[in-house]
């Protein structure tokens, strides 16, 4: 078959475009380096549970245009993420709200929580933060930097937190009610039967052919040549041979375990902010889906530094990175037959709801159509 496109990365962003492309009858070729497909929102059933095999992937959204569109692929249930932070054996609320302040300080209201925090960021008097501890001192006092931010941070950026740049926290989300709904979103769930399904139905036209266990990279200039039109879901570095040096990335580790209890942690999502514990957070994946399965499954999700040839996770978007991709990005403006996209490809913190919204506009820009 004569392809219109070829597709590399059968995540959500690369899945929703080459559906949207067989809709008008476009012929399409999926390629995908794993050996299976659904990038990182792939989620796999191990003792009945579903599985979220590249961490925990909590659908939400305001847009409800793309919630009505997500949910033609899955039935999605009513789980509200509300995780919880363990600081060595304390347990805390979050996102930060009168719930976590009661169990810090005993406050009762709002006022008494806010005159808390006030008084000690009064009582540092940071006027101009020079890095993201003094920004976070600043917007939450110390005794919420110190017990729920700084160990967590540190973690997951695997820098002091007196050395990443202010602009990384600009804000901290403090709700003084009593509200645990990490999100504020007005749509939120889990597709009932796990996220690979809606890849999978999105793949399912005739008109799309789906190659797993395929290196672009290991074809490259064949593929260049044979596709009229390219959507590349990878690294845009390395798409353009690090040409300018490489993007800086985070990468992580999951180590999972099946456990012969019924209920490990009594909740989905447990945050570690101490800096002694070297994983970041344990995810029970059954709590996704309200399991009440005899056994239950956890994964520690441990960040690590990224170096080629290993996972990249999340992009580090720092001032001299973000510089470095707009050079990229501009290479790629002068190659019209790519069209990028993704968290690697675009080089953005992305969650779910935006890559779809990214996907739909460069469908409607590149068929001059609506969905």
């Amino acid at each position: 078959m004569q392809h219109d496109y070829l597709v590399i990365g059968s995540g959500l962003f690369g899945s929703t475009f080459a559906y949207e492309a067989a809709k008008r009858g476009k012929r399409v070729k999926v390629i995908e380096k794993r050996d299976h497909v659904g990038g990182n929102i792939y989620t796999e059933s191990i003792e009945d549970i579903h599985v979220h095999k590249y961490g925990a992937h909590i659908f939400h959204t305001n847009n409800k245009e793309i919630w009505n569109y997500i949910n033609q692929f899955a039935e999605f249930n009513r789980y509200t993420n509300s995780p919880v932070a363990n600081y060595k054996g304390e347990i805390y609320n979050l996102p930060f709200n009168m719930n976590t302040f009661n169990q810090l300080w005993g406050t009762i209201t709002p006022d008494e929580a806010k005159l808390k925090i006030a008084e000690q960021i009064q009582a540092i008097q940071i006027k101009d933060p020079k890095n993201l501890e003094e920004q976070a001192i600043s917007l939450i006092g110390t005794d919420i930097y110190y017990k729920l931010v700084k160990g967590y941070t540190e973690k997951q950026w695997g820098r002091k937190a007196t050395e990443l740049p202010p602009f990384i926290i600009k804000r901290v989300p403090v709700r003084f009610t009593y509200d645990n709904n990490y999100f504020n979103d007005r749509y939120q769930g889990i597709p009932v039967g796990g996220y690979t399904q809606i890849i999978e139905k999105m793949l399912s036209s005739e008109l799309i052919e789906v190659e797993i266990n395929q290196d672009f990279f290991s074809n490259k200039e064949s593929y260049l040549k044979s596709f009229p039109k390219i959507v590349y879901t990878g690294m845009i570095d390395q798409l353009f041979d690090y040409t300018f040096g490489e993007l800086e990335y985070r990468s992580l580790r999951f180590e999972s375990s099946t456990i012969d209890l019924q209920n490990y942690q009594g909740n989905a999502v447990v945050n570690y902010t101490d800096s002694e514990t070297p994983y970041t957070r344990i995810i029970e994946h059954k709590h996704f889906e309200f399991g009440k399965q005899s056994k239950t499954i956890i994964t520690k999700e441990y960040p690590q530094a990224w170096s080629k040839g290993d996972e990249p996770y999340y992009p580090l978007n720092d001032e001299s990175n973000t510089e470095k991709y707009r050079k990229y990005h501009k290479l790629a403006e002068q190659s019209p037959n790519i069209i990028l996209g993704g968290r690697l490809g675009m080089y953005q913190y992305y969650d779910m709801h935006q890559v779809i919204a990214a996907a739909l506009n460069t469908v409607s820009i590149e068929f001059g159509q609506s969905h």
